[in-house]
């Protein structure tokens, strides 16, 4: 099992590419089960969980075509992906499967619409809470389907017409099951308008792709999405939108380290309130044609309270990142997660480096300490694992983060794109 070793001291400078997002490659990849035709995506990021979900659709008859790999000077590269689904091969998706990786229940949601039935097992993923399946049921039983669980798998079938169009208010915001009915009510017969909708940018690149797609969807992007139904959907090129939640890592890194380094290829409009809360940290951020430029100053962060909130609020998926950060703050900061009920299995961790933190219900309070030591360390999902690799490169002498695998579902070529700019980060096969 690979571990990354990590020296930390020091500051960061050069250039890191921003790769594309891993959570709006997802949905988009799910979204060529809705077409007979070709879907062609570009600036597909190199991710396990990407590979995972090629297998899971290729078990559903999509044809998959990777083009040549595109190089960049620093070495990473994004991919393009042909999908092709001329027929559905199979309607179920099997535990063996779905059980890795929460996104891919998703298909649930195309299956329905396209072959007017779906048996999909009941989702896994990383440890960080029960994340119930109840909104994408209620979602789709509001389109006439019926839904039954038998044995650890959702069987869903359709009416004898298709999917018929209906008003839904999500009683709790859920970007997964906004995904899923907007890609089956695509195709459903009618107007189909969700409330209280996820308003994240992965929402949005989806609604654009379909709409690429010939799908008739307004209002992405705000708490109320329309989609009117049509009759099938066709082909379409589609670019995967820049990983804001790298873009927060990096942006997150240097300013624990000090440094000045431009993440290229990204949009500051996509995590506004995260970069707010690292300016007022004490870092430098800027806009640049085609970039942020970062620059950190590393033994002056200031602490800052934080709460997470669905978009445009701070990202769960950042919450980690900015607690490694605040380790190294000068006074006590406070960390709210309001999203998951168990995302604070990284606090142990982080004492082990010497981070100072005491949990009270949903609430971590950090107090900042001048020195972080390094040390063994596990990771324990994804988020919680690269937020180890930032404290380890903030930390004196060497810091092993074992159980990597987690990294390598969300971050292309996170150790080379440190290395590039400065940092001390290799992998180690044992």
């Amino acid at each position: 099992m690979d571990r990354i070793r990590i020296v930390g001291g020091n500051e960061l400078k050069g250039v890191i590419p921003i790769s594309g997002a891993k959570n709006a490659a997802l949905p988009l990849m799910i979204a060529s089960l809705l077409t007979s035709d070709t879907l062609t995506l570009e600036n597909v990021p190199h991710l396990a969980d990407v590979e995972l979900l090629l297998r899971i659709l290729g078990n559903h008859g999509v044809d998959v075509s990777v083009n040549g790999r595109r190089e960049h000077q620093d070495g990473s590269y994004a991919r393009t992906i042909h999908f092709t689904c001329r027929t559905v091969a199979d309607t179920t998706a099997p535990y063996e499967l779905v059980s890795k990786m929460r996104a891919s229940f998703w298909v649930i949601g195309p299956l329905l619409a396209r072959e007017g039935k779906a048996r999909v097992s009941l989702p896994g993923g990383c440890a960080i809470g029960t994340r119930p399946v109840d909104l994408f049921i209620e979602g789709l039983q509001a389109l006439g389907a019926e839904m039954e669980i038998d044995g650890g798998y959702i069987n869903a079938t359709a009416p004898k017409d298709g999917l018929i169009g209906a008003t839904y208010n999500f009683p709790k915001v859920s970007v997964g099951a906004t995904h899923v009915m907007m890609m089956a009510a695509s195709l459903a017969r009618g107007t189909t308008v969700i409330g209280n909708a996820a308003r994240e940018p992965e929402v949005v690149d989806l609604a654009n792709c379909l709409n690429a797609m010939g799908a008739k969807i307004s209002g992405a992007g705000t708490s109320t999405i329309t989609i009117e139904g049509v009759p099938s959907l066709s082909g379409a090129r589609h670019r995967v939108l820049p990983d804001r939640i790298e873009t927060g890592t990096y942006a997150m890194a240097v300013a624990m380290t000090g440094g000045d380094v431009t993440l290229q290829g990204t949009d500051a409009s996509l995590l506004d309130t995260a970069l707010e809360a690292i300016r007022r940290a004490g870092a430098e951020v800027t806009e640049t044609p085609g970039g942020i430029r970062v620059v950190g100053y590393g033994s002056e962060i200031r602490p800052v309270d934080i709460v997470t909130e669905p978009f445009p609020g701070f990202p769960t998926d950042l919450q980690a990142q900015f607690m490694g950060l605040m380790t190294r703050a000068n006074g006590v900061s406070h960390v709210t997660e309001t999203i998951f009920e168990n995302r604070f299995m990284h606090v142990q961790e982080l004492a082990r480096l010497g981070a100072k933190i005491t949990l009270s219900g949903q609430t971590a309070r950090i107090e900042g300490t001048r020195r972080l030591r390094g040390a063994p360390v596990m990771a324990t999902d994804l988020r919680a694992s690269v937020s180890l690799v930032i404290a380890g490169l903030a930390a004196e002498g060497e810091t092993m983060v074992s159980r990597v695998y987690h990294l390598d579902r969300g971050f292309e070529r996170l150790e080379e794109k440190l290395t590039r700019c400065g940092a001390v980060v290799e992998r180690i096969s044992d």
